[in-house]
């Protein structure tokens, strides 16, 4: 199957894969493995779902049985991006015993991690259906892993906010408090940014919103933390003069009727903080 995302380079990911088997491999690598499992022995595996999902991570995955093996047979059936089902093979490692229960628990910390993460972003991106509302992430990712999981929300149907403080220009609260409000703040960002960077800002009432419209110089507004119908209030001010974005108590209970509103983004944290795992395992 030809995965529907473009994989990132194997270069990006292979220090992350290589650090998490170094911390797991230890000082003296596998002694169980080493102990019980003749060098020889040879077996067949497979990486099956045992619960419905979206799959992400098998990139990752495959990475990591290759850099403790080379030689070892790596074949993705499911790609990254595709839902499955409990009992789908999403993978088979064919090889050294040995090596492939070496790089057995790192895949599937990743996979799973990552599937549940796409599998998460997909039921968000189910309660927007019929509307124009995009989902998207927040920077409340895992420290060093942020890139994987940014990449599993797209592999759920959903989009990405910021990779990093330096993408965009974001005015939260605090920054329009220290700037001494919203006029002063806009001015100071849009006097500082070149012509391809966009600049966002925070708002909590309609009050506030009023202040960015006629102020200028914003790109994006994010109505934080409203209730539905104050949101819908304000996104009513905002259309058609600046791209509007939802975040604050954005569950997946709430996205049908926040959707509902004609916002253009939502953002969540809950798609990468709150992720459960995807129940995945490794069967010879």
């Amino acid at each position: 199957m030809t995965a529907p995302f473009a994989a990132l380079p194997d270069l990006i990911l292979e220090p992350l894969v290589r650090a998490a088997l170094l911390e797991d491999l230890g000082q003296y690598g596998d002694v169980t493995t080493r102990a019980v499992i003749p060098a020889d022995k040879t077996y067949a595996a497979r990486l099956n779902a045992r619960a419905d999902g979206v799959v992400s991570g098998m990139q990752i995955a495959a990475i990591a049985f290759r850099l403790v093996d080379p030689a070892l047979e790596v074949k993705t059936l499911i790609a990254d991006g595709t839902p499955c089902k409990a009992g789908e093979t999403l993978m088979t490692i064919n090889g050294s015993a040995a090596s492939i229960l070496m790089g057995e628990r790192v895949a599937l910390n990743f996979a799973g991690r990552l599937s549940g993460i796409a599998t998460l972003t997909a039921s968000f991106v189910a309660e927007t259906k019929g509307t124009e509302t995009r989902i998207t992430c927040t920077r409340k990712t895992t420290p060093g892993l942020r890139i994987v999981e940014k990449q599993a929300v797209l592999h759920g149907g959903g989009y990405n906010h910021r990779y990093s403080l330096s993408d965009a220009i974001l005015i939260k609260d605090n920054h329009i408090a220290a700037s001494g409000g919203i006029k002063p703040v806009l001015t100071a960002a849009r006097n500082s940014a070149s012509h391809m960077m966009r600049i966002e800002i925070e708002v909590d009432t309609l009050a506030q919103l009023s202040d960015v419209l006629e102020t200028g110089g914003a790109d994006v507004v994010l109505l934080d933390n409203m209730d539905t119908p104050t949101l819908q209030k304000a996104v009513e001010m905002a259309r058609g003069k600046i791209i509007t974005e939802a975040s604050g108590n954005m569950t997946l209970p709430r996205i049908n009727e926040v959707a509902a509103t004609g916002v253009d983004y939502i953002s969540s944290g809950a798609l990468t903080h709150s992720a459960q795992t995807l129940d995945l395992g490794l069967d010879f």
